[in-house]
């Protein structure tokens, strides 16, 4: 945890920064590289009747760590991303608490 849902960008993109980019998101989170699962599913976007482009839409999962730890993992997320000239970066945080995320049957709040 955190676990990252990248859409809008292509594998070889993601695969480019993923290393620097973990890096940099572990140490502002303040824990190892290995706590971190980066995703790229695939996914057809529709509107109108029609298949369109997917735009940046980045999924954020994980423990809260307050505003200002939020701010600096958004900006670095977008940081990267912009690098691929893309116009926009959309980033959204889904907060899981400890007593409702399980590993193997025993929920993390004890």
């Amino acid at each position: 945890m955190p676990h990252i849902v990248f859409r809008g960008i292509t594998t070889e993109q993601l695969k480019s920064i993923s290393k620097p980019l973990v890096e940099e998101l572990a140490e502002i989170c303040e824990c190892g590289t290995d706590n971190f699962t980066l995703e790229l599913p695939s996914s057809t976007f529709v509107y109108n009747g029609e298949e369109i482009e997917a735009f940046p839409l980045i999924e954020v999962k994980w423990f809260e760590r307050g505003q200002e730890i939020r701010n600096r993992f958004a900006n670095a997320i977008t940081t990267y991303l912009m690098g691929f000239g893309l116009p926009e970066v959309e980033i959204v945080f889904t907060v899981f608490t400890e007593s409702a995320y399980y590993i193997n049957g025993k929920h993390c709040a004890s």
